[in-house]
């Protein structure tokens, strides 16, 4: 019998259905295939290693660390040059953080100086002090505050009991002058246009040209003292009780009055306490006679002076000198400091006599 035979269309079916079973088993056999285009694609990626991200830095927390706000006025003690105080001894008063803060108040509103035009200048004081458990002799900065609408003087007075002879010089021959201090708020501005009511006695003299100096030109910056020549006699002008600060390691420091104090008891008293040796005895007597010749030579001069000074002077400069006003300022206690509480005089210096008022 014969076969019917396939259509056309039959016979397209049929290679249809051989093209699939075709297709079905190779993928079966291979895991699927992919076309040339795609295979280095994958090679190339299988080859090239995947980029690992580094894990980020740990930070660590850490304290915010503050700085405490200068104060604007926090230099201002600084800024006064310490006259007669030696060049070797200057930075021995930065060796101790002496706190004048009272000195930068008395300048805010309600202080004593507030609005005022003020001269400024600085000075020490040597004391036999207790530091950190043991006595040292240390020199206290100070700080004298004069109010006055002019300057108070623009001399230096050079004395010393070393020099027979007192010399009054102009503050420009020891490169002294009164300048405008500038608070810290202020310091970006141009000083001539600012309205300052406050001056430092300032001393443009480098330490670093000491050496090219000669040794009495230099020891003349030991003797200066801020000079003053006062209308009124101080209270104390006559007064016949001397300090003494005789030179031994620890000084002998005590005062002597010429008309109350015999001194030879005077000076077997003080060996008898073991604060003087007994071959120090003609040496100590010496020393007390020449501190009493100098301050009655210097109640006289300062006598003759003055009458000289007020016969010379207008009126005008004359009712500025009978209002001026002398403060005097030594540090703050704090606890860094050795406690100066028993040693606060209001002497100035020969000229200036004693301060008006104590800080």
């Amino acid at each position: 019998m014969r076969r019917p035979r396939a259509t056309p269309r039959g016979r397209k079916r049929k290679a249809a259905a051989e093209a699939a079973k075709r297709e079905e088993v190779g993928g079966s056999s291979s895991g699927g295939s992919k076309s040339p285009e795609e295979l280095p694609k994958e090679s190339k990626a299988s080859t090239r290693g995947k980029r690992v991200k580094a894990p980020a830095a740990v930070k660590l927390k850490t304290e915010p660390e503050f700085f405490p706000d200068k104060r604007n006025l926090e230099d201002l003690w600084q800024a006064a040059f310490p006259v007669g105080t030696e060049w070797e001894n200057m930075d021995k008063l930065r060796e101790i953080n002496w706190n004048f803060s009272n000195l930068e108040r008395a300048f805010e509103e309600g202080g004593q100086l507030h609005g005022k035009k003020v001269y400024l200048f600085g000075c020490t004081e040597a004391q036999l002090l207790v530091v950190k458990g043991e006595q040292k002799v240390v020199l206290i900065p100070i700080v004298v505050a004069v109010v006055s609408s002019i300057p108070p003087s623009d001399k230096i007075g050079i004395k010393s009991v070393q020099r027979e002879t007192e010399d009054i010089i102009p503050m420009k021959a020891m490169k002294m002058a009164w300048v405008p201090y500038i608070p810290l708020e202020n310091r970006q501005s141009q000083v001539d246009r600012l309205n300052t009511q406050i001056f430092t006695l300032a001393c443009s003299q480098r330490r670093s040209a000491l050496k090219h100096l000669k040794i009495e030109r230099i020891k003349q910056y030991d003797y200066c003292l801020p000079y003053f020549q006062p209308l009124k006699a101080d209270e104390d002008e006559d007064d016949t009780v001397v300090n003494i600060m005789f030179p031994l390691e620890p000084p002998v420091v005590s005062d002597f009055d010429w008309e109350l104090d015999d001194l030879e008891e005077f000076t077997d008293e003080l060996i008898k306490e073991e604060a003087l040796p007994n071959d120090q005895k003609d040496a100590f007597k010496e020393y007390v006679k020449e501190q009493v010749r100098e301050q009655k030579r210097a109640q006289r001069q300062a006598k003759e002076a003055r009458k000289k000074a007020i016969e010379d002077m207008d009126p005008e400069m004359r009712a500025a000198f009978e209002n001026m006003l002398f403060y005097k300022f030594y540090p703050l206690q704090t606890p860094d400091t050795p406690d100066i509480s028993n040693v606060k005089v209001p002497y100035i210096n020969r000229y200036y006599g004693k301060a008006h008022v104590v800080m």
